[in-house]
């Protein structure tokens, strides 16, 4: 019972410095919230455009920057009713106690390598 006990003391100190990063991904969350404020300030979309229940979010990158304090990357898409997307993606500092450690920066993601463009003119292949 005694090496049991001296196990788990070793062992306690190493899980208790594991600390959680925090989970800021979901649709109702900071950085998805804020992200679909600015598109909505921007003139880009609107409440009856979106269909919410198809939102996704996910988490791309988190970084500890300080105590308790990390720097969050989230890739964000807004499916509107007429089944285009938006994508952005968001960056901004969350703690455990809450997501909204600082305002969020929103980038829209106007092309992804890969996907077909349209014909630009101006370039001379």
């Amino acid at each position: 019972m005694k090496t049991v006990i001296a196990i788990f003391a070793l062992l306690l100190p190493s899980t208790q410095s594991l600390a959680a990063v925090p989970d800021c991904s979901g649709p109702e969350r900071w950085p998805t919230s804020m992200a679909f404020v600015e598109l909505k300030n921007a003139g880009i979309t609107t409440n009856d455009e979106l269909d919410f229940d198809k939102t996704r979010t996910v988490r791309l990158a988190s970084e500890k920057i300080g105590k308790d304090l990390y720097r969050q990357i989230h890739l964000v898409t807004f499916t509107q009713k007429s089944g285009e997307t938006i994508k952005v993606i968001t960056n901004n500092d969350a703690s455990n106690e809450e997501c909204s450690m600082s305002s969020v920066e929103v980038y829209i993601i106007s092309t992804h390598l890969g996907e077909q463009l349209p014909p630009n003119p101006s370039l001379k292949r």
